[in-house]
């Protein structure tokens, strides 16, 4: 939004000169910028994308945008609409950009082409697509995962430029270094570049592999704001609710796609339990302690739904489902229990068996060995899930992880254990990232004192 010069809103000001009073509005400010960023920099590039075609120059001009309000907002204070301000900056240095390159007229042509061609025709409107999709936010993200780029890239560069992770998540996310997803980033933006790739969804015959990336990254940030890996607050629920109405316009697009069934399932039963998963003041509350009548009992339901299209649609192909199945099959046996007690764990083991053979990692065999810890019977409970746990701690892709010596605390604690367990306890805080996380680590350390 701009006034009538052309220029964004002007922003609020700030009063106070003292150096405590400009320190505060400067810490206020870069807060505000961080929390827009998170929220609206997926839609401030791809409406940059849009406008000036090109996806690098788009995720340029946003970063420009972002050290202009770094810069402005302490002094001028933050503007009521600070994602069209930063989109409005955004835009108005693109077009000192294309005035510096002598290109400005004739991009202003183009762009008037482009309105002409919007404006509203009934004779010439063109007739309706099924598989047409005007979401912004989707078309970048199948943009990020054109096939001109390895996956790895696809995966990074959608996560960093859609979901608005830093390349510090990213890494912790792939458990590799971060130099290694700078990289990434910065060839995966130069090669859609070089392509001349289009700010579009392709046709339904060119989705290819393109399609498993999409749903993979779409998963990726959903578990991201489920459990941020860094920060200060423990769930960035925004991230996770905007990666689901994502995935469901996805199913829109692919409706016998049984695996985006899948994943809509998994966000749905996933999401269900986000009312109770952090109290008044913003701490976690485990799995354990949630009040599950707050538990969201219609997105259950439309989980469950969403879950039975998968199986279905899986079944008439003729093969089995998929992994984002499997894992809203497990989040389904969690929604339905009663309690913890009651909740059938043996069903799980078994589902993480599944998912393993499909889809092997070392955190999907870390959380089946939870499932063992709480299973009874010959072969489970937590002495049998604490051998399975020692054998991932030589896992190199885990080293730099809290996961294991958390999960090990928890089982040592369950054994009486407490010395060993508080060791536990101590070094997973010390490796986890994410504020609210550590501190509930070391409450449980100084509750085995």
């Amino acid at each position: 939004m701009t006034d009538a010069s052309g220029s964004p809103p002007a922003p609020e000001r700030v009063d106070g000169g003292e150096p405590e009073a400009s320190a505060r509005a400067e810490a206020s400010a870069r807060r505000a910028v961080e929390a827009v960023w998170r929220i609206e920099s997926a839609r401030i590039v791809a409406t940059l994308t849009r406008a000036v075609g090109d996806f690098a120059l788009a995720e340029d001009l946003a970063q420009d945008a972002l050290a202009d309000a770094l810069a402005q907002w302490p002094q001028a204070g933050v503007p009521k609409n600070p994602g069209a301000w930063l989109t409005a900056v955004a835009k108005r240095k693109a077009i000192d950009g294309w005035r510096r390159r002598e290109r400005y007229d004739e991009r202003l042509a183009e762009i008037a082409h482009d309105l002409s061609q919007q404006t509203p025709d009934a004779s010439a409107a063109d007739p309706w697509d099924p598989d047409r999709i005007d979401d912004e936010v989707l078309r970048l993200v199948f943009v990020a995962c054109h096939p001109v780029l390895s996956r790895e890239a696809r995966v990074a560069l959608t996560l960093r430029v859609v979901g608005g992770l830093t390349t510090e998540e990213i890494a912790r996310l792939f458990l590799v270094p971060v130099p290694t997803v700078q990289q990434r980033i910065v060839r995966a933006k130069q090669a859609l570049g070089d392509a001349g790739v289009p700010f579009e969804v392709p046709a339904r015959d060119e989705f290819g592999d393109r399609l498993g990336t999409v749903l993979g990254v779409l998963y990726l940030i959903f578990t991201e704001g489920h459990t941020a890996t860094t920060g200060e607050d423990w769930m960035r629920p925004e991230l996770s609710l905007e990666a689901l109405r994502l995935a469901r316009v996805l199913v829109a697009l692919v409706p016998r796609e049984a695996e985006a069934h899948g994943l809509v399932a998994l966000m749905e039963l996933t999401a269900a339990r986000f009312p109770a998963r952090v109290d008044s003041s913003g701490s976690p509350v485990l799995l354990a302690d949630q009040d599950r009548c707050r538990w969201d009992r219609s997105a259950i339901a439309r989980g469950r739904a969403a879950l039975g299209r998968a199986r279905a649609l899986a079944t008439g192909a003729g093969r089995g489902v998929g992994s984002y199945a499997l894992q809203a099959a497990i989040a389904e046996q969690h929604a339905v229990a009663a309690s913890v007690e009651e909740t059938d764990w043996r069903a799980i083991v078994a589902t993480y068996d599944a998912l393993a053979a499909l889809a092997p990692s070392p955190v999907v065999e870390l959380n089946r060995a939870v499932a063992v810890s709480m299973a009874s019977g010959e072969g489970f409970g937590p002495e049998a899930a604490l051998d399975l746990v020692d054998a991932l701690a030589g896992d190199k892709r885990l080293a730099l992880s809290h996961l294991v010596p958390s999960a090990r605390g928890e089982l040592l604690a369950r054994l009486g254990r407490d010395a060993e367990a508080r060791a536990e306890f101590e070094r997973a805080a010390a490796l986890a990232q994410n504020a609210r996380e550590r501190a509930v680590l070391l409450a449980k350390a100084a509750a085995r004192r």
